[in-house]
């Protein structure tokens, strides 16, 4: 009777201890649920990320990769030719206008010596090869260019490669070098070595240096400017 009496306790206190636990696994399966979080409608009609957040998830990351990592800027200069006896002059430009986000870019440019014996005058279309958002970009560059140094003047297609590193996703600062050619394989091919560099002293003012060198066979010229840089 003893035994029984144990038998049947220890036989109750296990039923007891594994009653809650098959309750609880005969429940079903449920997801969690996401917390939603009740947004004032004035502050979604005055954010536009709030806004665009709530019709889609972005890609963050492809966002940032895709997003330029240089600015479209208005430039205006001065510049010092040294090898047309230090003549001064100015220079105007527009560069890197955006065209989409294909990797496209447009830029022209002018320049002029107050005494007239130095001209150039251009427009280039840049292909950048990797993602705009990228620090170090590689663009082949294809144009048109004009060139006058005293009584010598050229025109013709322009070709080549253009390497550009931003220092800064905002375009305060980055330096590009290129280099290309004015008629290429012609008896009047003009090699052009272009070293510019850019930093911001304002959110929408940049500073910039260039230092170009111009190789033909009849001579070797140079330019050095400064220009003040208005980004949009």
């Amino acid at each position: 009777m003893v035994h029984w009496l144990k038998f049947l306790s220890v036989s109750l206190l296990i039923w007891v201890i594994n009653t809650p636990l098959a309750a609880q696994n005969s429940q079903p399966d449920s997801k969690p649920q996401t917390p939603r979080i009740d947004v004032p409608p004035e502050i979604i009609k005055d954010s536009p990320v709030l806004q665009r957040w709530l019709k889609q998830v972005p890609n963050v990351l492809e966002d940032i990769r895709q997003e330029p990592s240089f600015r479209t800027r208005l430039q205006l200069g001065f510049v010092l030719f040294p090898s047309t006896d230090d003549a001064a002059g100015v220079n105007l430009a527009i560069k890197d206008i955006f065209l989409g986000r294909s990797g496209l870019t447009l830029s022209a440019d002018y320049q002029a010596s107050l005494n007239g014996n130095r001209t150039a005058v251009g427009t280039n279309v840049h292909y950048f090869l990797f993602p705009l958002g990228s620090y170090v970009n590689l663009a082949p560059l294809v144009g048109y260019r004009y060139i006058k140094s005293n009584d010598y003047f050229t025109d013709g297609v322009n070709l080549g490669l253009r390497l550009i590193f931003a220092l800064s996703r905002s375009g305060a600062a980055d330096f590009s070098l290129s280099q290309s050619f004015i008629a290429p394989g012609s008896n009047e091919e003009v090699g052009i070595t272009n070293l510019s560099v850019g930093y911001a002293v304002a959110p929408q003012l940049r500073l910039s240096t260039e230092i170009e060198k111009q190789n033909s066979r009849q001579d070797h010229e140079s330019r050095v400017g400064i220009n003040l840089e208005w980004m949009f």
